[in-house]
């Protein structure tokens, strides 16, 4: 095992009104988590810089951070600027994540970013965020008053892997916890990190992985849940890892009858509805297994010791649907999970 604690971090929707917001980090402080990270999608939430910094200002000793937001439907300069202020509401407790910005273009008929546009869009706001001169179209700017905010990418692809490898200040992995796929993941995160002089792991690239999370002790009922997220991974490239842990599904061309998408659907039975023609019970059974955090408390906390022993730093974790809080997950990790990992 590393020699830090993992840290446990939440992911909570923008669903709810700021207050409600609010109150829920509260007692997510109470309980212990270390990180609540909010996802950002501007028809389907609170705008989240505008939450993470309520948040930041409700709060005392609680990380906080985007996971994450992009630089499709905001600028790299509004990014900045927003980063900068809610790090200055919170000091060292804002983590700027970002990715591709795959719930938040789609709704509004834009394409996720290209790795060239993940790339530069980084590279202005590090230089904002540090009080360089940035060139924009022939015109120097800077921000006024910057503040250091660490910027982590979130990133499944290999590209993406090595990129925050080279460049970010931590890696957000969206493969899950299955040993293949984080195994594979992890390495191209080191490859980056290693082209570019860099570490990884206690002292180098951090690295948090995102799982779905929970505690049961009928995996048989509750997995059926996941078969949106199982699907939607198939259909996002993620088939051959899949089949590699014999999950079989099958990618779909179209998904018909569900808004906006598999994973951010609003009626999430008729979402599992339409997955049960393309992935089985039994199947996502073992996706659950594999890939995320379901079982009973003694399950997933040996999971997450496998997890601290292969350098991972944090796990954030998830439960299914985008327009609730996580209330019972963050009462089952509190009195479940937690005590075991503090206990270590």
């Amino acid at each position: 095992m590393s020699g830090r604690a993992l840290r446990v971090g939440l992911r909570v929707p923008p669903c709810a009104p700021v207050g409600d917001l609010v109150a829920f980090a509260r007692d997510a402080e109470a309980a212990g988590l270390d990180q609540l990270w909010f996802p950002d999608s501007q028809l389907l939430w609170r705008d989240v810089f505008a939450v993470t910094a309520a948040v930041a200002a409700g709060t005392e000793r609680v990380g906080v951070g985007t996971a994450v937001t992009n630089v499709a439907t905001r600028h790299p300069a509004v990014v900045a600027s927003a980063a900068r202020t809610v790090g200055e509401v919170a000091p060292g407790r804002f983590v700027l994540g970002l990715g591709v910005g795959n719930s938040s273009v789609g709704p509004v008929g834009m394409s996720p970013s290209t790795g060239r546009a993940l790339r530069e869009g980084m590279a202005t706001i590090r230089s904002l965020l540090a009080g360089e001169d940035v060139d924009f179209h022939g015109v120097t700017s800077r921000l006024r008053d910057p503040v250091d905010v660490p910027l982590h990418l979130a990133a499944s692809g290999p590209r993406n892997l090595r990129l925050a490898g080279e460049t970010a200040d931590g890696a957000i992995l969206l493969s899950g916890v299955a040993p293949g796929p984080l195994a594979f993941a992890t390495a191209r995160v080191a490859e980056g990190a290693q082209a570019a002089g860099r570490a990884v792991g206690p002292t180098g690239v951090p690295i948090t992985v995102s799982a779905y999370c929970r505690v049961t002790d009928d995996v048989e009922r509750d997995a059926r849940a996941l078969k949106p997220v199982c699907v939607e991974i198939a259909r996002n490239g993620g088939g051959a890892a899949l089949a590699a842990a014999g999950v079989d599904v099958t990618a779909p061309e179209r998904v018909e009858g569900v808004y906006p998408d598999l994973v951010h659907a609003e009626d999430w039975d008729a979402a599992v509805r339409f997955c049960d023609a393309y992935v089985s019970d039994e199947a996502v059974v073992r996706f659950a297994r594999e890939f995320c955090l379901v079982g009973s408390a003694k399950e997933i906390d040996a999971r997450l010791t496998e997890l601290a022993a292969v350098g991972v730093d944090g796990v954030f974790l998830q439960h299914v649907g985008s327009y609730d809080l996580p209330h019972r997950l963050l009462a089952d990790v509190a009195r479940d999970v937690l005590p075991a990992i503090r206990s270590r």
